[in-house]
């Protein structure tokens, strides 16, 4: 990045507190919702990866681990009866998703970009809509969620959409107040993988704009705590309605954009 301008700095710092707060409300989104803006001031998709992916390991370990903190300030000192985690679903998730990530990640599987992409869309369109109206789609089938989370799990690996796939599903399973935490984690463990992938790659993992750009990403950060907190406390199914706006957003906008 040291070709551009510094407009197109102050741009891509803002892009990031934008990013730091969409990640922390809602939970996902710090990537699927900022790189279009990136890749338009400069069009280099393996620049912003990397800081996406270390930003996104920070941030949801440091998530996660507050979380755990806060309920147990609040039982006392002494170990919550509910985490602020669904570790059982988690776990469940990341045995239908692991092998598919892993296969998306080295490439070993090829279908065409295009088809597959609206495919994806289109399913987290349906989903997304039963959310913004209250009356999300359940499948009460095992079999149907094992195959969207490992689809979810394929194009997580392979490119960046996989995320509103997952969390339909896993929005489906885990209650509101544990759904951000629980996500979080499982970003970790995703982007780990990729971050891996990375580095056995010889990419450049840009560690010089760490030192600038996870300062913009705190400040949305902090402000996307505050607006996750009104989200939550909020007497309506709030949470999930921004979600499903959210999620219809990225689905229009990934079926409307130009593919090539």
């Amino acid at each position: 990045m040291a070709e551009l301008s510094i407009l197109h700095l102050i741009l891509i710092g803002l892009v990031f507190v934008w990013s730091g707060f969409v990640r922390t409300s809602l939970g996902f989104g710090g990537a699927v919702l900022s790189l279009p803006f990136l890749l338009l001031l400069h069009d280099e998709p393996l620049v912003f990866l990397p800081i996406i992916a270390i930003h996104l390991m920070i941030f949801s370990s440091w998530i996660a681990w507050r979380g755990h903190r806060l309920l147990v300030a609040e039982n006392g000192g002494r170990p919550p009866a509910e985490s602020n985690i669904d570790w059982a679903y988690l776990v469940r998730a990341m045995k239908v998703m692991i092998v598919p990530k892993l296969i998306g990640v080295v490439g070993l599987l090829t279908l065409p970009g295009n088809v597959m992409t609206s495919i994806i869309f289109v399913i987290v369109l349906v989903y997304a809509v039963g959310y913004l109206f209250d009356k999300p789609f359940r499948s009460n089938n095992r079999y149907l969620d094992a195959l969207l989370l490992a689809l979810g799990g394929y194009v997580s690996g392979a490119s960046l959409i996989g995320a509103p796939l997952i969390i339909a599903v896993f929005a489906t399973h885990v209650a509101a107040h544990q759904l951000r935490d629980t996500l979080f984690v499982l970003w970790f463990i995703l982007v780990l993988i990729k971050m891996i992938s990375f580095v056995v790659a010889g990419v450049d993992l840009q560690l010089i704009h760490q030192l600038w750009l996870l300062p913009c990403a705190l400040v949305g950060h902090l402000i996307g705590e505050r607006a996750h907190r009104y989200m939550l406390a909020s007497r309506t199914n709030l949470y999930f309605r921004v979600l499903g706006a959210v999620l219809i957003l990225v689905s229009v906008v990934g079926l409307l954009a130009p593919t090539g």
